[in-house]
């Protein structure tokens, strides 16, 4: 083929992208968009976005935007046209307006990978009937009755596992906890079973896939997920199967429970639906509260003072329970936590699990003079918020005081109650604030009650917390313990 014949079939494809791109340039001009950068075509900026950078802070792509920019600017990730928002205000703004001005809007690739019923891409009524029924089976009624004292089993079964003087992954643990929990809660799989840990090796392959490029072609880490995918459908389904089967027959058992049982009973669901469901909660349900925990033990480990209070805190509670002759935590017990929930919130606002959310405004927003134009994706940045020195003081430093009422190590510039409501958002807000909120915080108050009353850790070499952008240990987080008695 000549130069000329190849310049002639290249032509029409070269106008229309010239045409695409003069279209979009004149819609921009109509409206005062704020200050930026779309970078490359059809890249964009998602790659410098996208780089791997320590969880405790912003990254260099997002500190250098706003130090050019401002805590409002354009860019293109992930394919589109893009506002971020490092904005407490707008981030706000966003949340509380699901459903009104913005709504939820993922990358295809997870939708294509976690299910189109997933309740992370699903809006809508769709999405309020999906998360009433995770609330209704999340409730603080079953919280009470039935998922603390599974809480406080699974924890027990994987810190009895713990040798002194070994080296181990925390990372690991705070995984195989948080799993065996879910498994349990999801479809009551009993930990260390076969079928439990071939359910576990299949959803490791799948969550690698979660996490990398969606590249669909054979041998890649996304199609091998989406291969993993299907077998942990049929796998669930089975099971599904199964208790529908038992169901018919009248037969009842204490599997009526779980996740599974619950939705049989209690909704209208169709097959394809429950299955959905059931996988995106367990990705939610796993991934977040075990990086969570892991956290937790690393940054207390450099934070005498506060493994002291805990200690001071749950021994008082320990001590209570062996004069009234009780051996399981209950809810009053829970309840008294008060100083482990600083760490807790304090573990969750400077590791920033969830750093930022995928939404996209369905009509032409305006905030504080800028537009933002119907169809754009809007990216809230929630670790930016956290980590903001003008909204919380020395917010590059742990300190769980600050979320006391009574702050005597430290002050905010933003009280407890104003930080809580307005600045604080490690699940979110507005109407898809997460289910599975008061699960998590439960799930790592038993997890640091039993850790911080039997043990002694250190970490063995360096590893840090990284965003890319999911939050991980690059190494593991290797500890040693030491066991010990404190009453």
């Amino acid at each position: 083929m000549s130069h000329s014949e190849l310049a002639v079939l290249l032509l029409p494809s070269i106008l229309s992208l010239l045409l695409v791109f003069i279209l979009m340039q004149r819609k921009q001009a109509r409206f005062n968009l704020p200050p930026g950068n779309m970078g490359w075509p059809f890249l964009g900026e998602t790659i410098g976005y996208l780089k791997p950078y320590s969880a405790t802070s912003i990254g260099e792509f997002m500190e250098q935007h706003i130090s050019r920019y401002g805590k409002i600017y354009k860019s293109n990730l992930f394919g589109e046209p893009t506002i971020v928002s490092a904005d407490a205000g707008l981030n706000r703004f966003i949340l509380q307006n699901e459903g009104r001005l913005f709504e939820c809007s993922y990358p295809k690739s997870i939708g294509g990978i976690l299910g189109k019923w997933s309740m992370l891409v699903l809006v809508g009524d769709m999405h309020r009937n999906m998360r009433s029924i995770s609330l209704n089976f999340l409730s603080h009624a079953r919280l009470r009755s039935h998922l603390l004292k599974e809480v406080e089993k699974q924890t027990l079964l994987v810190l009895s596992s713990w040798k002194e003087n070994c080296t181990f992954s925390a990372q690991d643990e705070a995984k195989k906890f948080t799993f065996n929990l879910m498994a349990k809660h999801m479809m009551s799989l009993d930990p260390g079973k076969p079928e439990t840990e071939q359910l576990k090796k299949e959803y490791v392959t799948f969550m690698k896939g979660v996490v990398s490029a969606p590249l669909n072609f054979p041998g890649t880490p996304y199609r091998k997920a989406l291969k993993s995918r299907s077998t942990i459908l049929k796998f669930i389904e089975q099971k599904m199967d199964e208790r529908i089967s038992r169901l018919k027959e009248g037969v009842e058992d204490l599997e009526e429970d779980d996740l599974l049982g619950w939705v049989l009973k209690h909704s209208n669901l169709s097959t394809e639906q429950i299955l959905d469901l059931i996988l995106s909660l367990l990705f939610a349900g796993h991934e977040t509260s075990s990086v969570s925990i892991a956290l937790a033990i690393y940054f207390l480990q450099a934070c005498p003072g506060a493994i002291q209070q805990l200690k001071e805190e749950h021994i008082e509670i320990s001590r209570a329970k062996k004069q009234s002759g009780e051996m399981e935590m209950n809810w009053d017990d829970y309840k008294k936590m008060e100083f482990t929930q600083c760490v807790i919130s304090e573990t969750l606002r400077l590791g920033n699990v969830v750093r930022f959310l995928h939404r996209k405004a369905v009509r032409d927003v305006r905030y504080k003079g800028y537009d933002i134009p119907c169809g754009w994706k809007v990216l809230p940045v929630i670790s930016a918020v956290h980590l903001d020195s003008t909204v919380f003081d020395q917010p590059q430093q742990f300190n769980p005081w600050r979320w006391q009422h009574n702050n005597a190590r430290g002050s905010s510039t933003c009280s407890s109650a104003a930080a809580s409501s307005n600045y604080f958002m490690p699940f979110g807000g507005g109407p898809r604030l997460c289910a599975g909120s008061e699960l998590a915080k439960l799930e790592m108050a038993v997890f640091i009650h039993h850790l911080v009353l039997n043990f002694h850790w250190e970490l063995v070499g360096t590893d840090q917390a990284f965003a890319f952008p999911f939050v991980d240990f690059p190494k593991g987080l290797p500890i040693r313990v030491k066991q010990h008695t404190v009453i």
